[in-house]
């Protein structure tokens, strides 16, 4: 039996029609990841020094948010996220990381704390705060430590105890 040459070109235009179909059928199923949003790194974060940056360093260091509080004076924050596209399902974000900068009243950094999204909980990753002037010192030893830094002069003269 003797093919004819019509046949041959159909059964391989045939062939190449079903892989083209085959092929976008898997790209169709792969997998797509988007970032959205900016985060700055651990290398920009250690250009903000705590207790001594002000807005316009950290500005200068890692460039101003996406958004900021809605109070005066509040806050910065800095929000990423990566998101998979499977097919016809919906987005998933599957990775969130918030960095959040605070500002005391004198517009200087007093934290910056980073946030993740893990099993669809947000935990801390990391947090560095302004050291207090009382740190590691309990209630107890400040009261007790009071004792000898007043004087009987100063609570007879005090303004409460005159006439």
């Amino acid at each position: 039996m003797q093919v004819s040459t019509g046949t041959v070109t159909r059964k391989r235009r045939a062939a190449q029609a079903l892989m083209l179909v085959a092929a976008l059928f898997l790209a169709g199923c792969q997998a797509v990841y988007r970032n959205h949003g900016y985060v700055p790194t651990e290398r920009e974060l250690a250009q903000v020094v705590v207790g001594k940056s002000t807005r316009d360093d950290v500005a200068a260091a890692i460039g101003r948010p996406s958004s900021t509080g809605v109070l005066e004076g509040s806050g910065w924050y800095y929000v990423g996220s990566r998101w998979r596209y499977f097919g016809a399902r919906a987005p998933q974000e599957i990775e969130r990381e918030v960095v959040a900068i605070s500002f005391g009243q004198n517009g200087v950094v007093s934290n910056v704390e980073r946030f993740g999204l893990e099993k669809g909980e947000v935990v801390v990753l990391s947090r560095r705060v302004t050291e207090s002037n009382i740190g590691g010192t309990g209630l107890i030893r400040q009261l007790l430590g009071n004792v000898g830094r007043v004087n009987a002069g100063q609570l007879v003269d005090s303004p409460g105890n005159r006439n």
